[in-house]
């Protein structure tokens, strides 16, 4: 698996995307720096959990209609990164939490959707991901 640093480096260098992939569910696109972000950390498992969530429920909010900041927070990495939202934590027993927010995370303010993960391996303490207008897609990518 990629180092941490190796990955933010490489994660850095995409900006937009020509080329989108349909996710097998088909409620979701997801962008060719998702892709790479999936392969180099091993994490198909984000991407299968975020469409998962894509629900008419969810999506009958006019909020995350369009759009959808997600956040996964991972806690004891081996190489752990600060944190830029370290008011959210997973549950006891949980080693991450995957949270959807209709803009920037406040703490305070509870995340529409919120999921513990018992396990990862995931290298990164934090990752933030977009849907917009069904497509999923790195913030650099915007």
């Amino acid at each position: 698996m990629i180092s941490a640093t190796k990955l933010i480096q490489d994660l850095a260098n995409f900006t937009g995307s020509e080329q989108y992939y349909l996710h097998w569910s088909k409620v979701l696109k997801y962008t060719t720096g998702v892709k790479y972000l999936a392969e180099k950390a091993q994490a198909y498992w984000l991407i299968d959990a975020i469409a998962s969530h894509q629900t008419k429920r969810l999506l009958s909010n006019d909020n995350l209609r369009y759009f959808q900041l997600w956040l996964l927070t991972v806690t004891n990495t081996e190489n752990q990164l600060p944190q830029k939202y370290g008011f959210i934590n997973p549950n006891p027993n949980h080693k991450s939490v995957l949270t959807c927010w209709e803009d920037t995370p406040v703490e305070g303010i509870k995340p529409v959707i919120r999921q513990d993960i018992e396990f990862t391996d995931f290298p990164l303490t934090e990752m933030k991901l977009y849907v917009e207008n069904s497509v999923l897609l790195l913030p650099s990518e915007h």
